[in-house]
């Protein structure tokens, strides 16, 4: 119970967040994307305040837990190979993000807007998911990472 109702709040943290700095706004991204027109750089700062925020806690918490307060151990990686598929799923995260305005995370804060291009977006990015978990198969073994 503890986990779900960490989960919950964690989620509402996130997503108001999200809004009140502006990053459910397709333009937003658009906006950041657009270096050779009129940039907007605020996603930079969103960006690097949460990285800053996650890096400071978790090099400060880590070192004195054995483990985190909802699981058996922490859960980090372990390999760090750029390989082909890892580089072909972030150009086609990429070509998504661009093209549509919208990063997962904010677009499914954005969900409580009712928008039919915000639900259509979610509901494509669904099927996409599911969609490489059926192609992720075909993926020759030498070349992916979790051999």
């Amino acid at each position: 119970m503890k986990l779900a109702i960490t989960t919950f709040f964690s989620g509402i943290l996130f997503a108001v967040g999200l809004s009140i700095s502006g990053m459910t706004m397709p333009s937003k991204v658009i906006g950041f994307l657009d270096v050779a027109g009129n940039w907007d750089i605020s996603l930079m700062f969103v960006m690097m305040g949460a990285i800053g925020v996650y890096a400071f806690v978790f090099h400060l918490i880590k070192p004195k837990m054995s483990k985190p307060f909802f699981a058996e151990e922490f859960k980090l990686p372990t390999r760090t190979e750029i390989d082909f598929p890892l580089v072909v799923g972030a150009a086609f995260f990429g070509a998504g993000w661009g093209l549509g305005g919208f990063c997962p995370g904010p677009v499914l804060a954005s969900a409580s807007s009712l928008n039919t291009a915000v639900l259509i977006f979610i509901a494509t990015m669904i099927a996409g998911m599911y969609l490489g978990m059926i192609l992720q198969p075909f993926v020759p073994k030498a070349l992916y990472r979790n051999k």
